[in-house]
């Protein structure tokens, strides 16, 4: 009887480890659990319309309807297992690391104009390893966030400044200009999304504020003069002629934006069902499942559903933009500003242009949209956001 009970007792969890598990203090209570789980949340849903949009697509999908949700579910299993991996190391342990990270990220980038780089849609942005198919500026975003943190926090964080030092912020910017400069030779939709991380991070890191404006005043000369040294491709300027104007070509460069619109529309208050989307089950719009996976939600989700993942990228921004304000460091501070800002453009962007309300840019909708390399770095930034805020003190 005794070793009975012996047996048993060791089976049974220690005491003491649940206590350590559920202290004020533990991880477990630091964790941002509405953050986590509106980004699961949204992750789940992606692969649910991510399957829609593929599973009747036998040129794509190797006549396997549901390769694309396998796919995109070990995706996200990769993505949470990196957000945990970076939340155990912690943002301040990376830091050291950074110089490594950025070199990393731009050697990654410099990679697509070699033998390795392959073109999609008219972009040369794509690396492609043993069958696998990476963007490289993904990672851009990271490196750029971590990179201008640490540069711009490095003085105030250490006490002798209560902001960046106007050399810090002239660093910083030239740190950023790197991989932009990159990027936008190919990929103008990537070069938004990190002018915007950069702008978000100068106005979320206390430097004055007449760097944020001429920031945007030399994004507007640039883009003028890019324009007018016709440095942009032709499919470019076609996505910019077809948002002035959709109706002037609706089977040529207006086509992809008018049957996002009837997609959507045809959706109405409550949608058609999941997986009962005639638009999507006809393949009227091309890369439903990964530009306009927006698509799939208003066909078949309807107005709630669609206004439902609204609701949830809301709530993503909302904790982000409070751990940016609870946290006791510039550092930390800086990572979730540029995090806010990168979620907040990119999702505007992207359902902007399945709208009609955004040029077509060639940007995911984080969390939703199909894609390895974007999955595993949107889950990247919230293991850094739960990392920061592990860090901030507790309320008495």
């Amino acid at each position: 009887m005794n070793n009975h009970h012996l047996r048993v007792n060791r089976l049974a969890p220690d005491p003491g480890t649940w206590r350590r598990l559920t202290a004020r203090d533990s991880v477990l209570r630091r964790i941002d659990w509405v953050l986590l789980l509106a980004a699961m949340a949204l992750s789940v849903i992606g692969i649910l319309l991510v399957w829609s949009a593929t599973r009747n697509r036998t040129e794509i999908n190797s006549g396997d309807p549901h390769y694309f949700l396998i796919r995109q579910g070990l995706n996200l299993a990769i993505g949470v297992g990196l957000a945990v991996g970076v939340m155990w190391l912690g943002h301040h342990r990376l830091r050291s690391a950074v110089p490594l990270i950025f070199a990393f990220a731009m050697v990654f980038m410099l990679l697509v104009f070699s033998p390795l780089g392959t073109e999609i849609n008219g972009q040369r942005a794509w690396l492609s390893l043993g069958g696998y198919t990476l963007q490289p500026g993904e990672f851009a975003k990271i490196a750029i966030i971590l990179g201008m943190a640490v540069i711009m926090a490095d003085q105030v964080d250490a006490g002798d400044r209560d902001h960046p030092s106007r050399r810090a912020v002239l660093q910083a910017l030239a740190l950023a200009a790197g991989p932009i400069c990159v990027v936008v030779i190919d990929d103008l939709g990537m070069a938004m999304v990190l002018s915007m991380i950069v702008l978000g991070i100068l106005l979320g890191s206390g430097a004055s504020l007449k760097w944020s404006i001429g920031l945007m005043l030399a994004g507007v000369f640039g883009a003028v003069l890019v324009w007018a040294l016709g440095i942009l491709d032709e499919y470019q300027i076609d996505r910019f002629a077809a948002f002035a104007d959709p109706s002037r070509d609706p089977a040529g460069v207006g086509y992809n934006t008018n049957q996002a619109r009837i997609a959507i529309g045809s959706g109405q208050l409550d949608g058609k069902g999941l997986f009962q989307g005639t638009q999507t089950t006809g393949q009227f719009v091309p890369e439903q499942h990964t530009d306009f996976i927006f698509t799939v939600a208003g066909e078949e989700l309807g107005f709630l559903g669609a206004g439902g993942i609204i609701v949830l990228i809301g709530v993503v921004l909302w904790r982000a933009l409070r751990i940016a304000r609870d946290s006791t460091e510039l550092y930390g501070t800086i990572i979730a500003a540029g995090i806010v800002a990168w979620f907040a453009f990119q999702c505007f962007e992207n359902i902007g242009m399945a709208l009609g309300i955004m040029p077509v840019a060639g940007v995911p909708l984080p969390f939703l949209s199909y894609g390895g390399t974007a999955m595993f770095v949107v889950w990247i930034a919230i293991g850094l956001l739960q990392s920061v805020r592990m860090k901030r003190p507790l309320a008495a």
